[in-house]
């Protein structure tokens, strides 16, 4: 299947995105729906548990082909990809894991999404100093205001590929080449960008991110990502029979990780979630990213004229290379956003309501690939006729 093939035919898109039959779903950027192909997966697995083992060969072929898959996506080495969800998990594990010294610094951005912001502000118990980059526009973490945020006691810098509320991707191949000339690690926060624009790791050292928003997988299932120079010096913070090295599940003497990603994952999987995200990822290669890309691009051009139509401001970048499908808007007067965002729910469409700092409301608009231009101009329209 293409993505062409896909859009040009309404019962394979139907069929494919079930949700699409009576909803307009645009909240992506929050937590996806599943496409059938997900669901699918996700329950042959559960209708095979009630016959077979929850573990069986066959279960750990899949959990391990997950990893090559995850791997492509990313341009990491399978050995690289641990299997861990949510996208939290993973950030905690790097600055639980790392080598710290009082008076290192970790550069992150204080209006990222807290899951990105919270573990690095907990080092300062450890003496580790934090600092904020500051930036023109709320998200717009360019290559410039970086390099004015670091010293020669940087450490780190943490950041999101792309910023939950604003939509603003930061050009990380830029900031990560320029963080490794350094010596400066590099972690990423890459929710908001994988399977929906291409996010490589060739300047990352540790990427974390769960499949429920862009990858269309289920919560909880993930992937984290750690360079395979840096894995003896990221110390597991998770211990458990599984990373550590236990043969016939006896404790030893000593510890002794697993290689690879399996470092990282002290229990058991979450072989469900796993399963279903494996088939969300294997959808995504199959379709192109930079198809999807584009079309995310293509949606995003013709819902921002239609939105400053009906008197909305767009949060920054409405367009150019830092955008995303993520569109975010508000507006002064007329009927509230909170009442606007329920009038779209009770008409089967689904956005996000969110706040800026002040308190704000916005209305956010993260369509994906599958949305259509006819459903940009009903949700248009409705939000019209909310006032």
């Amino acid at each position: 299947m293409t993505l062409k093939s896909l859009l040009a035919t309404e019962s394979t898109r139907l069929a494919e995105f079930p949700v699409a039959r009576d909803s307009i779903f645009m909240a992506h950027a929050g937590v996806c729906i599943l496409p059938r192909r997900v669901a699918q997966a996700m329950e042959d697995y559960l209708e095979m548990c009630c016959l077979s083992h929850q573990e069986s060969g066959e279960v750990w072929r899949t959990l391990n082909e997950t990893r090559i898959v995850a791997a492509k996506l990313i341009g990491a080495k399978a050995s690289e990809i641990s299997l861990l969800g949510p996208t939290s998990l993973g950030l905690s594990l790097v600055a639980n894991g790392l080598p710290w010294e009082a008076g290192d610094e970790i550069v992150c951005y204080h209006d990222d999404y807290p899951a990105n912001v919270y573990p690095w502000m907990d080092l300062q118990r450890r003496g580790v100093v934090l600092k904020f980059v500051q930036t023109a526009a709320p998200g717009a973490v360019t290559l410039e205001a970086m390099e004015r945020a670091l010293t020669p006691k940087t450490k780190m810098v943490a950041l999101a590929s792309c910023h939950f509320l604003t939509g603003y991707r930061i050009d990380v191949d830029a900031i990560g080449k320029m963080l490794r000339a350094r010596g400066i690690w590099f972690c990423l926060d890459a929710i908001q960008t994988i399977g929906a624009f291409d996010t490589r790791v060739d300047y990352v050292d540790f990427l974390s991110a769960d499949a429920h928003k862009w990858m269309l997988g289920p919560m909880a299932a993930g992937i984290f990502y750690v360079r395979e120079e840096l894995q003896e010096m990221l110390r597991p913070s998770l211990l458990g029979a599984w990373n550590v090295k236990s043969p016939n599940f006896i404790a030893q003497s000593e510890i002794e990780f697993e290689r690879d990603g399996r470092r990282y994952e002290p229990g058991v999987l979450n072989a469900v979630g796993i399963i279903g995200m494996k088939a969300g990822l294997e959808m995504l290669l199959e379709l192109g990213i930079e198809n999807i890309s584009a079309q995310l691009l293509t949606l995003k051009a013709h819902l921002v004229p239609k939105l400053e139509a009906l008197g909305f401001t767009i949060l920054p970048p409405s367009g150019g290379a830092a955008a995303s499908s993520i569109t975010t808007a508000t507006r002064h007067g007329g009927v509230p956003l909170d009442q606007v965002f329920e009038y779209l729910a009770k008409n089967h469409v689904v956005v996000s309501l969110r706040h800026n700092r002040a308190g704000r409301a916005h209305l956010r608009f993260s369509p994906h690939f599958y949305n259509t231009k006819m459903e940009i101009d009903r949700v248009a329209d409705l939000i019209s006729r909310a006032g």
